[in-house]
């Protein structure tokens, strides 16, 4: 059973730091005057601690504490230019950043969870004992940062005072990963003190880039000590690797949520957007998808965006989910964001105006950024993640090498987008009314579906299937992504499937709030339907639609077509919306190929789902029952009308 606070706290270990005397007395050795009579405003004995233990373990040649003042802000923009971790680019505000080419996403084979004797790991994850985990971390940080500047940032994820939100340091020696944090994060260094008070913890963040060389990978690491709350990442730059505020600290959040406040409170892998209604109604809500799967397209297909990567979810005294966004930011794939999907971005990226931190994209000979899928003419040469590169240049394999590296990333903040809404700062956070789950399924679900009930709306996330993307270095084929979350899933997977039961069941929630619960897929292929070509069956823009649908059907607008696997829109709600919404003509033909089910397929991937879930030791039973009673109806439906089943046969029975 995993218990906070259980065995030694690695850092404080290896840097010998007990007491607030002798934290005083390290940094009145290693900091200069101004940046002493910084840390003399933190107060709380264990950020003291913890950071004065930082220091001793990297022993840094200076520190700066950063305030978050526009001063500190660019001296650390200013530091990230001179040590050459990113460029300046002709567009004013617009600088790139490239890492090593092998490290282009997560090291998922190098990634750990520090487990105490008996503690139990998510079956999905890597796992190092304690004693084990300090002998390389000591070995491979104490005096990692010599010869460097260590920046000390207090962060808050989420709006300062919010019910969900957690406060953190962000400790590294790479001014790149210090520039992010300021774009994607809420500097709270005023606040920090009363911050760890009020929520009575706080996550800290280590991370030394070392010597940035490639032979240096092999003995590259990200820790995670979910007991003491504390990321260490060293020999790294993928700010996947080494920003670990974000998936590092949502790890740790994710505890929280199962094994603090079960039912309660909820740390997901999803986006937040509002949706306009009729009489200018506005509809909030939340998405789950894989990274690389297009959470930041159906974030931005909202017309009130709130974020588009990790959500904090909780149920108010007055029945309602609520949610914040832990980031302020985006760090976001660019691959195929293009002006035809993605607009409201796209005028950010190409338009002066947004401080952007371009990563692993194509520098033209001009200094403009090229990726795939941008619908742009694209150049013939210029330098990219692997160095110099020409159209038609092969690797070693004889593969040609892209423009752009799949997992190439712009960094900016969320305010600058047209669409933002201001009450992403609400610390109340935003009334959810509708969940959906999806993944880069190409031939089995249909572009939208809605659960029975919340048992079944968990069951729909339990379930998600995808391919593999570019945010994991290695990954390759199709395999199961339960929530979106389970990378980010610290404990077994029979827990975390309780608390989601256990919130979305709650009693607490009031019955005329309970959100629509939903599966999306807007990955289905042509061929997957009867075609030959591999291209989607619709369009990328079609999501403005499916969300809208689900926001009348949350404020019942409109009614739906029962299935075994759940309610289906009906043709004349989707080409009403398809007028109003896009101005686009949906055909009947479309609608059918679409929206039947193609019951082999379906049942296969329930079979899978009952395979793989019933090798998790204590999955609750609910989860079974919901996926045998999925299957007898889809097969009772296959005796009646063979293996393909249409809307309009669904609407007979």
């Amino acid at each position: 059973m995993f218990q906070k606070k259980k065995g030694i706290d690695i850092v404080v270990e290896i840097g010998g730091i007990t007491s607030l005397k002798e934290a005083m007395q390290l940094f009145e050795k290693k900091l200069d005057e101004k940046n002493l009579s910084r840390i003399q405003k933190i107060t709380h004995p264990e950020v003291v601690i913890k950071i004065a233990n930082s220091i001793a373990m990297g022993k840094p040649d200076a520190v700066f504490i950063n305030t978050g003042s526009e001063s500190d802000k660019n001296h650390i923009k200013e530091m990230a230019l001179r040590n050459g971790e990113e460029a300046k680019l002709p567009m004013e505000n617009h600088t790139v950043h490239f890492d090593l080419k092998d490290e282009q996403g997560r090291i998922i084979d190098r990634t750990f969870y520090i487990a105490n004797e008996g503690e139990d790991i998510s079956s999905l994850a890597n796992k190092m004992d304690r004693p084990k985990a300090l002998i390389d971390i000591r070995d491979k940080m104490t005096g990692i940062m010599q010869g460097k500047t260590m920046i000390v940032g207090f962060y808050s994820r989420g709006p300062v005072g919010s019910p969900a939100s957690n406060p953190a340091l962000e400790i590294t020696s790479s001014a790149y990963v210090s520039h992010s944090a300021e774009i994607l994060y809420r500097n709270s260094f005023s606040d920090f003190d009363n911050e760890v008070d009020r929520v009575g913890h706080f996550y800290t963040n280590i991370h030394s880039e070392g010597q940035n060389r490639p032979e240096d990978l092999p003995n590259a690491r990200v820790y995670m000590d979910r007991s003491f709350q504390t990321t260490y990442s060293f020999n790294c730059t993928y700010a996947g690797n080494t920003l670990l505020m974000k998936k590092g600290n949502h790890r740790f959040s994710v505890d929280k949520a199962v094994y603090e406040n079960r039912g309660n409170e909820l740390s997901e892998h999803m986006f937040i957007t509002g949706i306009n209604g009729t009489g200018g109604r506005i509809t909030w809500l939340t998405g789950a998808a894989p990274s690389g799967c297009g959470k930041t397209t159906t974030a931005m297909a909202g017309n009130h965006f709130i974020g588009d990567d990790l959500a904090q979810m909780w149920i108010d005294e007055n029945g309602s989910i609520r949610s914040i966004n832990p980031e302020c930011g985006i760090f976001g794939i660019v691959e195929d964001v293009n002006w035809e999907g993605d607009p409201f971005l796209m005028k950010l990226l190409r338009e002066p105006g947004t401080e952007v931190i371009w990563s692993n994209v194509l520098i033209d000979e001009n200094g403009v950024p090229h990726w795939t899928g941008n619908g742009e003419n694209p150049p013939s040469k210029g330098k990219n993640f692997q160095g110099q590169w020409e159209k038609g240049m092969t690797n070693k394999d004889g593969k040609e090498i892209p423009m752009s590296h799949p997992n190439s990333r712009c960094t900016l903040t969320s305010s600058a987008l047209a669409n933002y809404s201001e009450i992403s700062e609400d610390p109340n956070g935003v009334e959810t009314r509708v969940v959906t789950y999806s993944g880069r399924d190409s031939n089995t679900m249909p572009p939208v579906w809605v659960a029975k009930n919340s048992d079944h709306g968990v069951a729909i996330g339990a379930c998600i299937v995808s391919a593999a993307t570019a945010t994991e270095v290695g990954a390759t084929g199709v395999k199961r992504a339960p929530w979106a979350n389970a990378p980010f899933t610290p404990g077994p997977l029979a827990d975390y499937l309780d608390a989601q039961f256990k919130f979305f069941g709650n009693n607490k929630i009031s019955k005329d709030k309970k959100p629509v619960m939903a599966g999306l897929n807007y990955f289905l292929t042509q061929e997957a339907r009867g075609g030959t070509s591999k291209k989607l069956l619709g369009e990328k823009r079609d999501v403005k639609v499916w969300l809208a649908w689900l926001e009348r059907l949350a404020n019942n607008e409109v009614n739906a077509i029962e299935s075994p696997i759940g309610y289906l829109p009906k043709f004349e709600d989707l080409q009403n919306l398809f007028r109003s919404i896009i101005d686009k003509d949906y055909t009947k033909e479309l609608y059918i190929k679409q929206f039947s089910l193609y019951i082999d397929n379906i049942v296969a991937r329930i079979d899978m789902q009952k395979e793989a879930y019933g090798k998790e030791p204590g999955i609750s039973g609910k989860l079974f029952d919901i996926l045998k009673e999925q299957k007898e109806g889809l097969s009772a439906l296959k005796k009646t009308y063979g293996s393909v089943v249409t809307p309009s046969q669904l609407e007979e029975i």
